[in-house]
């Protein structure tokens, strides 16, 4: 089994564009964990707060476009 020091000496030793590699990667990984978790927190509910604002300052006239 690697461990996380081992993974983390074979990054370091990694050329250029291969760690430009890893890094895209990891990216594109943690922001497929980020949309899983915000798909799960709406069906939770947990930002139905966001659109009650949404629908108050739709009603007051105060909504702002991004």
């Amino acid at each position: 089994m690697t461990t996380a020091d081992e993974i983390k000496q074979a990054v370091l030793g990694l050329p250029e564009t291969e760690y430009a590699k890893l890094m895209d990667w990891l990216h594109e990984l943690a922001e497929e964990a980020w949309d899983k978790q915000i798909g799960e927190d709406i069906k939770a509910g947990k930002l139905d707060f966001l659109k009650a604002e949404v629908e108050q300052a739709q009603g007051e006239g105060t909504l702002k476009d991004l």
